[in-house]
C-alpha cells in the first residue's frame, strides 16, 4: 500500500469509528485499538518514526486540547494541577525505576528512571475517554491540565536520566534542566500565542487566517526545542494564550472557523494516535520475543509497572483530595464578603484605606490560621492586599483607582470560593481522577525514542507498550462501570447552568441598554441614529428573551452589530471576574457570534 493509500483508509475507518462509537455507546478510541490491533495481524510490517509522533501529531493535538481548556476553572486549580503533572511524575519514575533496576538485569538505576518517567505521564488523548461520561467539569479540568502538563515533566526527566547514565547523574543539573525547560516554553509560547492574535487580526481573511492557525503550535514548537526547553508545553501556552484572546482580537468568522476545524483535525490526529497502537502491535512483539525468548517477563513487568503507578497515584490523590477538602473548610466567605460590603460603601473622598481592612478573626488554634499545601487562602490574601494598600495610602494619588482594584480582586476571590464550595473534591471524584488516569501513545512515541544501544531496548519498549494498551483498554473499559458503581450523578455536558446563562444574559441585555443609551451613539457612517429607532429597539430589549425589531435598513443593521459588540466587549469584562464558567462564557460568546454573522449575512443581501 502507498502512503496515500495508508492515509485514505486511515481516515475513513477513523470517521466509521466515530459513528460507531457513538451507537454503540463504547469510546471510539478503544474501537480504533481494536481494529488496528486486529489490522495489524493482517497486514505487511508497518512502524511510523517516534519523531512524526512527537513532532508532527502531538503539538497540534495538544494546541487544539488547550485551546478548549477552560482557563478559569484551570487558574483555580492551577496548584493541585502542577503537582499532579510534576510532583507526581517524578515520584512515580523513581517508584518504578527501582522496579526495573532490581528486575532488569544489566540496567542502571538512571536508565531504570527513565523507563519510569516514560510510563509516568497520563496521555492528553486517552483522556478524551473520560470526557465523554458525565464526569464532573472539575475533574475533567484537573485530568486535562494534569495530562497537558505532566510530558514537560516526563520528557526532562527522560532526557536527564539518559544524560546520566552516559555523563553521571546531577541533582542540581536536573532541577536547572527542568524549570529552563518550562521557563522557555511558557515564554516563547504565550509570546508566540500574543503574536498570533495581532497577526491574525491583521490578516482578516477568514481562509488565510486558517491557514496560519494551523501553523501556530509549530511555530511554538521547533524554537523552544532547540533552546532545550519543552516543545509540547510551549504549544499548549500558546493554545492557552490564544484561547482567552480570541473574544477580543478575533473576528466573529475566525472564531467560527477555528472551532470547526480544530475541531475537525483533533478527531483526525486522535484518531491516528489510536490506530497507530494497534498497527504496531505485532513488530513489537515479534523484536521482543526474538530477542528476549518469548514475552512472559515483559508482560510481567508491564502489570506490576502498571500496578505501582495506580498505587502511587492513589496514595497521592488522596492525599490531594484531603487537602482539597480541608482548604475550602477553611475559607470564611461571610468574613470576605463583609470585606466586599464594606469596599462597596467606601467613599474615597472621605475615608481612610485603612477603613478598609478586614477584622482579625479570633484564632482557636494556630493550623487553622495557617496557609495549605495549595495556596494560602482567599481571605488571607486579601487581608495582605488591604494592608498594603494601608501602607500606601499616605503616598496614593489615585485612591479610587485602588479601592477600584482592590474591589475588583476581592471579587474574584468571592467568586472563587463560591466555586470550591459549589464544586467540592470528594473521595468518589478521587477515585475517578486515578482511574482515568490513563498511559497512551506518548508512552509508547517516548519509549522508542531511546538510543538503539540501549540495553534491552526492545523489553523497554514492549513494556511502555503493555503498560500504555493495558491501561488504556482496561481503565478505559471500565472507567464507565467505576461511575455507574460510585452513583456518581451525570453532570452537565458542557458544566453549565440554565440559572447561570439565564443570569449572563440578563446581564448581557443591561450592558447593551447601557450602550444604548450612550450619547451620540452613530452609525458606520457617523450618522446618529433616529431616537425613535433607539427607544423601540430598548423597549423591545428590555426584558428577556431580546426581540430584535426587523431589519430592513442599513442603519438598524449598524445598531445591531453595535449592540453585540457592546455586549462582547461586557462578556471580555466579565471572564476576568471568574463569576460565571468557561463553559457558560463560551456558549454566551458562541450565540453572539451567530447574530453577528446572521445579520452580517442580511446586510450583504440588501447590499
Amino acid at each position: 500500500m502507498t502512503d496515500l493509500t495508508w492515509l485514505i483508509a486511515g481516515i475513513a475507518i477513523i470517521g466509521i469509528s466515530t459513528v460507531l462509537a457513538r451507537r454503540l455507546g463504547v469510546a471510539g478510541p478503544l474501537i480504533l485499538v481494536a481494529i488496528g490491533l486486529f489490522a495489524s495481524l493482517l497486514l505487511p510490517k508497518f512502524s511510523v518514526p517516534p519523531e512524526l509522533i512527537l513532532v508532527g501529531i502531538l503539538p497540534p493535538l495538544l494546541y487544539a486540547s488547550a485551546v478548549r481548556l477552560p482557563a478559569i476553572e484551570f487558574r483555580r486549580d492551577a496548584v493541585p494541577i502542577a503537582g499532579l503533572a510534576v510532583i507526581l511524575v517524578v515520584v512515580s519514575a523513581l517508584a518504578l525505576g527501582t522496579l526495573f533496576f532490581f528486575a532488569i538485569p544489566g540496567l542502571d538505576f538512571a536508565l531504570a528512571v527513565a523507563l519510569g518517567a516514560i510510563l509516568s505521564p497520563t496521555d492528553a488523548v486517552a483522556t478524551s475517554i473520560a470526557k465523554k461520561l458525565g464526569i464532573s467539569p472539575r475533574v475533567i479540568t484537573m485530568l486535562e491540565g494534569e495530562s497537558l502538563l505532566n510530558d514537560a515533566t516526563a520528557l526532562v526527566l527522560l532526557r536527564s536520566a539518559v544524560a546520566a547514565s552516559a555523563a553521571g547523574f546531577s541533582l542540581g543539573g536536573t532541577i536547572g534542566a527542568f524549570a529552563w525547560g518550562v521557563f522557555v516554553a511558557v515564554v516563547i509560547g504565550v509570546g508566540v500565542g500574543l503574536l498570533t492574535l495581532r497577526v491574525r487580526r491583521w490578516i482578516g481573511e477568514p481562509v488565510a487566517n486558517t491557514a496560519v492557525g494551523f501553523i501556530v503550535p509549530f511555530v511554538a514548537y521547533l524554537p523552544t526545542e532547540h533552546l532545550g526547553g519543552s516543545g509540547l508545553v510551549a504549544a499548549v501556552a500558546a493554545g492557552i494564550t490564544t484561547a482567552q484572546g480570541a473574544a477580543r482580537w478575533s473576528t466573529p468568522e475566525q472564531r467560527v472557523s477555528d472551532e470547526l476545524n480544530w475541531h475537525t483535525l483533533e478527531l483526525l490526529l486522535e484518531g491516528a494516535v489510536f490506530l497507530i497502537m494497534g498497527l504496531e502491535l505485532r513488530d513489537i512483539v515479534t523484536g521482543n520475543i526474538d530477542r528476549h525468548d518469548g514475552v512472559g517477563i515483559g508482560i510481567t513487568l508491564a502489570l506490576a509497572a502498571l500496578a505501582i503507578v495506580l498505587a502511587v497515584r492513589a496514595l497521592y490523590v488522596s492525599g490531594l483530595v484531603v487537602l482539597i477538602g480541608r482548604r475550602a473548610r477553611r475559607m470564611q466567605r461571610d468574613r470576605m464578603q463583609e470585606f466586599s460590603d464594606r469596599l462597596d460603601a467606601f467613599d474615597p473622598e472621605t475615608g481612610d484605606l485603612r477603613e478598609l481592612r478586614p477584622p482579625r478573626e479570633e484564632r482557636s488554634d494556630r493550623e487553622s490560621a495557617r496557609p495549605g499545601l495549595l495556596g494560602r487562602t482567599a481571605r488571607g490574601t486579601a487581608r495582605r492586599v488591604a494592608r498594603r494598600l494601608a501602607r500606601r495610602s499616605t503616598n496614593a494619588t489615585s485612591t479610587q483607582q485602588r479601592v477600584e482594584g482592590l474591589r475588583a480582586r476581592v471579587g474574584r476571590l468571592l467568586n472563587d470560593m463560591d466555586y470550591y464550595q459549589e464544586s467540592p473534591l470528594g473521595w468518589k471524584d478521587g477515585v475517578v481522577i486515578v482511574w482515568a488516569g490513563m498511559r497512551g501513545v506518548v508512552t509508547l512515541a517516548a519509549a522508542q525514542t531511546l538510543e538503539p544501544g540501549t540495553p534491552a531496548r526492545e523489553l523497554l519498549i514492549f513494556i511502555a507498550f503493555v503498560v500504555a494498551l493495558t491501561s488504556l483498554m482496561l481503565q478505559g473499559l471500565t472507567l464507565p462501570w467505576v461511575i455507574r458503581l460510585l452513583r456518581i450523578p451525570a453532570s452537565a455536558g458542557d458544566g453549565s447552568s440554565g440559572e447561570e446563562r439565564d443570569r449572563l444574559d440578563d446581564e448581557l441585555r443591561q450592558a447593551a441598554l447601557a450602550h444604548l443609551r450612550t450619547p451620540g451613539l452613530t452609525d458606520s457612517t457617523g450618522r446618529p441614529f433616529p431616537p425613535e429607532v433607539l427607544a423601540k429597539l430598548a423597549e423591545r430589549m428590555s426584558a428577556p428573551p431580546i426581540e430584535a425589531p426587523e431589519i430592513s435598513s442599513a442603519g438598524v443593521i449598524d445598531l445591531r452589530i453595535s449592540l453585540i459588540e457592546a455586549m462582547r466587549d461586557h462578556l471580555v469584562d466579565v471572564s476576568r471576574e471568574g463569576s460565571y464558567s468557561s463553559a457558560t462564557l463560551r456558549r454566551a460568546l458562541a450565540r453572539l457570534d451567530a447574530d453577528q454573522l446572521s445579520i452580517q449575512l442580511r446586510r450583504d443581501d440588501e447590499d
